[in-house]
């Protein structure tokens, strides 16, 4: 029973280029962080979607592995390719590369891994079973290498609160992986009434809302109490089908910006702690790297992801204390 599918999205453009660093990449800090964080090294991105053009040029390095769990393809499980174009433009922004020659796109972490999860068909939906098996997979896989899954995307959602589903999510947080999941595009504006869309509305995941390039909370955006922060999601260019990009609206594009910020930061504050950090403090450290826009917290949570507001913030510290010492306080 095909009754979980994609969350609704807006295609704007398809065109044959793009921007090098798309402004929603630049939006959230990511390349300011690059450095520091390694661009993602050394992490494993699941996507569960409608799987990934797997030689898109911008794509093709990133992808270590996928799979299929919907019976497209005869239900070949190794063909994971994309038949409808969300799933590869939520793959490039978590994680496309620029080509050998420069050219591209670079994603939110250009040097994770993707591995892609082929759990929607072509007409974008999927049923639970799927969903639940996708979850499960990313939780027991391991790479060739001994790669493990260090975050979980979805940018799908369905109407029901299924405990099969819930149980999955659970034994991932459990296992210390985030999921991160579109808020859904079911909102009427008003940060008043509530608009739950499954598996984003649970309490354990990292329920993702979108703005504009204005700040601006997008009216498609549901509003509700687990609503955790927002992310670019309107205009949206990443990767598409046929060696493309394309131009998208929607939280679906909002939930990969997060997803790819979450292995910066991982990156980043396991080299300050010197230690793997659990599911719970890798959320807080995504949260302090948020600044509030002003909405109720049903409408943006924490706020807006800035990845360098907290070096931004230290410098600031550092230069009101050189101030104070100059002038003896």
């Amino acid at each position: 029973m095909n009754n979980i599918h994609l969350i609704p999205y807006r295609i704007e453009e398809i065109a044959p280029v793009a921007p090098q660093i798309p402004e929603g990449v630049q939006m959230i800090q990511a390349p300011e962080v690059w450095e520091e964080a390694e661009k993602g090294k050394g992490n494993v991105i699941a996507i569960l979607d409608t799987g990934c053009q797997s030689d898109h040029p911008d794509l093709q390095d990133r992808i270590i592995a996928g799979r299929n769990f919907t019976s497209d393809y005869n239900s070949d499980e190794a063909n994971f390719e994309d038949n409808n174009g969300h799933g590869t433009h939520v793959a490039g922004t978590a994680a496309a590369s620029f080509r050998e020659d420069g050219t591209g796109i670079a994603g939110v972490a250009p040097e994770a891994y993707l591995l892609i999860l082929k759990v929607l068909n072509g007409e974008g939906s999927g049923d639970y079973a799927g969903i639940i098996n996708g979850i499960n997979f990313a939780v027991d896989w391991t790479g060739p290498n001994g790669e493990k899954t260090s975050v979980i995307s979805m940018s799908l959602g369905g109407p029901d609160n299924v405990p099969e589903l819930y149980e999955a999510v659970k034994r991932a947080v459990d296992a210390g992986i985030p999921i991160v999941c579109a808020a859904g595009n079911e909102g009427d504006a008003s940060p008043i009434t509530d608009e739950f869309a499954y598996p984003g509305a649970y309490r354990e995941v990292i329920q993702v809302g979108a703005v504009d390039f204005s700040r601006k909370i997008a009216p498609f955006s549901n509003t509700n109490n687990e609503i955790d922060l927002v992310a670019p999601g309107v205009n949206i260019y990443s990767a598409f089908p046929g060696n493309k990009y394309a131009n998208l609206s929607g939280t679906s594009m909002a939930t990969p910006h997060i997803s790819g910020a979450l292995v910066l930061v991982k990156n980043i504050a396991e080299k300050e702690f010197d230690r793997v950090l659990t599911e719970a403090e890798l959320y807080a450290q995504l949260v302090r790297r948020t600044v509030p826009l002003g909405y109720p917290k049903t409408a943006e949570g924490n706020g807006l992801l800035a990845l360098d507001i907290v070096n931004k913030l230290e410098q600031v510290f550092k230069a009101f204390n050189f101030t104070n010492t100059m002038n003896g306080e």
